[in-house]
């Protein structure tokens, strides 16, 4: 055999194992709470789905692996409207590249990274793990944050990190998958002078920018991303993914882009040539009507309200159960709690997810998100006793889900 065995991960392992109970998608009497996927059909306030593409004769060519110029003219002026009103530096078209969603756009830097030592954060995303074990050259540095601190690093603490381990690149979600921290404001205005003053390239994982429910120090909530700090746009060390997938609520259309120094797309466009060839060319026609700016500005609202309703009922409920949380989600649609003070067997995240699969609701454990590239940590993880709570599903199916929980732990 010249294939290695690859287990599944993440979400998916949760997926395959709900299936070998029964899980199907179409079933009514199962409710994911698990999958990173927000609702997909009408939402209050919301505009329309889209649901028709057109198939121009021309898209059946092979299209440039870079993406399409009115698309990516069309992401550049989307970030320079949102977040930099009266900056001299704007993003055109050469600073943006576009892929087939958020985990090729990701495969993609990866590939066009050299041999450096990168920084990633415990808990985050699932998928780097993956991404650090498929590319050996890219060396990982494990920086790992307490549920005790909220979660977050101190800006001088990371600074003083960054040049004791001599890291060439930070790697996050902002907003955080799974814990729902938000760098914002004038700390996320320090991580950008971070990168700026030590070359440190920031690869911000910006996919839950606009489920934003917090602004900073009392202000209106409204879309983050590291490009309002962002003083040159060719010269700051900055890279930005994120695409239609969570904040336009449109996963199928494998739909992402990255936005950075010019010099840096290209060099990712290049690995683009021989990782995947370039995205759809109907598909990408259609991202530029979802950018529309009337459009764009309805959904986000629309999204924000009706996500943060959802919001504070997961979080009321599992308190309720006596599930706690070291931070209330302040972003992305997922609650992240610790599970240690209910009765056993619901105590430890992996006997939680069990248990919830009895119960037909799917969840995810909390020791996923402990990012372990070559097994470098050993032992049992920090976030065992964590969950990981969607509340991406419909409202009425979220609800569903957490009478099911309730039943579970209360009978």
């Amino acid at each position: 055999m010249i294939f290695r065995d690859l287990p599944f991960m993440g979400v998916i392992y949760v997926v395959v194992e709900a299936m070998k109970l029964g899980y199907s998608p179409d079933d009514p009497a199962w409710v994911n709470l698990g999958q990173g996927q927000p609702e997909v059909g009408p939402m209050e306030g919301a505009p329309p789905r889209m649901d028709q593409v057109p198939v121009l004769p021309g898209d059946y060519a092979y299209g440039p692996v870079e993406g399409l110029l009115e698309l990516r003219s069309a992401v550049a002026e989307h970030y320079n409207r949102l977040y930099r009103q009266g900056k001299s530096s704007r993003y055109t078209h050469e600073n943006v590249v576009i892929a087939s969603g958020g985990r090729l756009m990701l495969t993609r830097v990866f590939a066009a990274l050299d041999a450096v030592k990168l920084g990633y954060f415990i808990p985050d995303y699932t998928a780097y793990e993956d991404l650090f074990t498929a590319f050996l050259r890219v060396q990982p540095h494990r920086i790992e944050l307490r549920a005790e601190d909220g979660f977050a690093i101190d800006p001088q603490r990371l600074r003083g990190l960054v040049r004791e381990a001599k890291l060439q690149g930070l790697l996050i979600s902002n907003p955080c998958n799974p814990t729902g921290r938000v760098i914002q404001g004038e700390e996320l205005a320090s991580w950008v002078g971070l990168a700026r003053e030590t070359s440190c390239t920031l690869l911000l994982d910006e996919y839950y920018s606009h489920f934003i429910y917090d602004g900073p120090a009392g202000k209106a909530s409204r879309p983050v991303s590291s490009a309002e700090h962002v003083d040159d746009v060719n010269r700051d060390p900055v890279v930005i993914i994120d695409g239609l997938t969570k904040n336009f609520r449109y996963p199928g259309w494998r739909m992402g882009w990255a936005v950075g120094p010019k010099d840096l797309m290209r060099r990712i466009t290049a690995a683009g040539s021989f990782v995947d060839g370039g995205p759809s060319r109907p598909m990408q026609r259609a991202a530029i009507h979802i950018l529309e700016p009337a459009r764009a500005d309805q959904e986000t609202q629309a999204l924000r309200r009706n996500f943060l309703r959802k919001r504070n009922e997961i979080i009321q409920r599992l308190q309720a159960l006596g599930v706690t949380f070291p931070l209330q989600s302040q972003g992305t649609f997922y609650a992240f709690g610790c599970v240690k003070d209910l009765p056993a067997p619901w105590n430890d995240g992996m006997a939680f997810f069990r248990e919830a699969l009895k119960h037909k609701v799917m969840t995810v454990p909390g020791e996923f998100f402990d990012v372990n590239p070559h097994q470098q940590r050993q032992g049992p993880s920090s976030l065992k006793s964590f969950v990981r709570f969607s509340f991406g599903p419909p409202y009425p199916a979220m609800v569903q889900g957490l009478g099911q929980l309730e039943k579970m732990i209360r009978p």
